[in-house]
Parts: structure tokens; C-alpha cells; sequence
């Protein structure tokens, strides 16, 4: 485990360089002035080298394993079988599979930073219109659904296409009918879904689960869930703000019957 955390850190560094170096560049050669506050900048520089490494440790030791393993437990035939009672083959068979899919996409996401950074500055941008709470439960909603009907198409082994084809058309019609201001908001919202506490987890779900149930190939069917998770969020955030939209009108159209 020590050589391993030696070759992390050592390959963290090599990634981080490049940043840190094109910024120096910039603001020394281009701008042509100093860093400011350059010790904090170099301290805080070595901590996001030192959190990457041990995250990137920590995705390798615990979040592949354990997502992969929770998969393959729930797809066991000897699990599926002590509760479910027709065939294993039926896609109802899975449904354990279903419920973890989405209550694990729902908690990562709410703990997602990224999305969390967005909606601060959401509300922010508001002034205090846009809920960050609010907005990080329904993109969460969002992913939970996607990842209930991503670990579907694996079990049923359906074109990922068609899924991803209608999920933009739905996209699509949906920005045709919502304000304009939080469109972009609604498509970064998905875009940040899929980042560092996510993916890790639903990459390994979706492996684990194509490499347990018969006829299946990881290689193919594995992948998906993450793009998935991209789009559905996008929808939620829409048609929240749709439905935000109706109520609203519903209350003016009430308030001029009476």
C-alpha cells in the first residue's frame, strides 16, 4: 500500500504541475504581476496535492470495491432468489438492485462539492430566489432516477442510445417552454453531477452489476449509468422550473376569478 501511495502521489504531482505552472506563467509573464498572498497559494497548492492522492487512495481501496460488491450482492442468484419468487431472469427480479441504485445516486450527489459550489453561486446570483438546498434535492432526484432506470437498461440490455436519445429530446422540448435564465443553470447542473464523490460509486455500480447478470458484458453494458446521470438531472431542474412556473400562473388565474 505504501508503494502504491509513493506512485499516487508521485503521479498527482505530475498532473498538478502542468496547472500550476500555465497560472505562474500567465500571471508572471502576461499580466506581469506577482502572485498575491504566494505562501498560502503554495500551501494550498501541497494540500490539493496531498487531498488528491489520498482520495485517489481512497477510490481505489473503498468506493470501486465496495460499489462493485454491493452490485454483484444484490444480483446474486442466491439473493435474488430467497426474495423474489419467479424467475430470475425477469427484470422485477432486481428491484433491491433498483432501490440501492437510487438511494446511492441520491446521497452522492447531495454530498456532491461541485454541485454544491454551483448552487451557492446560484443563489448567490439570485439573490436568494434559487435555493441551494432545493436545487441540490432536485438534481438529486435526478440522478437517482437515472441510475434506477440506467441499472434497468443493463438488466434488460437495451440500447444505451435510445435512452440517451430520448432523454435529450425530452431535454430539448423542455427548453423550448422554460425561462430562459435557468436554462444554462439546469444544464451545468447536470454537468457537475458527474464529478469526484459520483462517478467513482456509479462506475463501479454499473461494472458490477453487468458482470453478474447472465448475458451481459461489462465491456459494453458496464458503462452508461455516468452519462445517464448527466441527463436526467438537467430534466428535474427544468421541470422544477416548470412546475414552479404553473403554480404560479395557477395563483394569478385564482386570483382573478375571485
Amino acid at each position: 500500500m505504501l508503494k502504491e501511495l509513493g506512485i499516487t502521489f508521485l503521479n498527482t504531482i505530475r498532473d498538478v504541475a502542468p496547472i500550476v505552472l500555465l497560472i505562474a506563467i500567465f500571471q508572471i509573464f502576461i499580466i506581469k504581476k506577482s502572485i498575491p498572498n504566494l505562501k498560502n497559494v503554495v500551501f494550498g497548492v501541497v494540500l490539493v496535492i496531498f487531498g488528491l492522492t489520498f482520495f485517489l487512495m481512497g477510490l481505489e481501496q473503498a468506493l470501486f470495491p465496495v460499489g462493485e460488491l454491493m452490485a454483484k450482492q444484490l444480483s446474486n442468484p442466491d439473493f435474488i432468489g430467497a426474495n423474489y419468487s419467479g424467475s430470475l431472469s425477469d427484470w422485477q427480479a432486481y428491484y433491491w438492485v433498483y432501490i440501492f441504485a437510487a438511494l446511492i445516486g441520491f446521497s452522492t450527489t447531495i454530498a456532491e462539492p461541485s454541485l454544491y459550489a454551483v448552487a451557492v453561486k446560484a443563489n448567490e446570483v439570485s439573490g436568494g430566489t434559487i435555493g441551494t438546498f432545493n436545487l441540490r434535492l432536485v438534481v438529486a432526484i435526478g440522478v437517482a432516477f437515472a441510475l434506477v432506470v440506467g441499472t434497468y437498461r443493463i438488466v434488460v440490455g437495451d440500447s444505451l442510445a435510445t435512452y440517451i436519445m430520448v432523454g435529450y429530446i425530452i431535454v430539448m422540448i423542455q427548453t423550448l417552454f422554460v425561462k430562459k435564465d435557468l436554462v444554462a443553470l439546469a444544464y451545468d447542473s447536470g454537468g457537475v453531477t458527474t464529478s469526484t464523490v459520483t462517478v467513482p460509486i456509479v462506475a463501479a455500480l454499473g461494472l458490477g452489476l453487468a458482470s453478474v447478470v447472465p448475458g451481459r458484458n461489462p465491456a459494453l453494458d458496464g458503462f452508461g449509468l455516468i452519462a445517464l446521470a448527466s441527463v436526467f438531472p438537467i430534466i428535474t431542474v427544468l421541470g422544477y422550473a416548470q412546475m414552479n412556473d404553473l403554480i404560479k400562473y395557477l395563483i394569478k388565474f385564482k386570483k382573478i376569478i375571485s
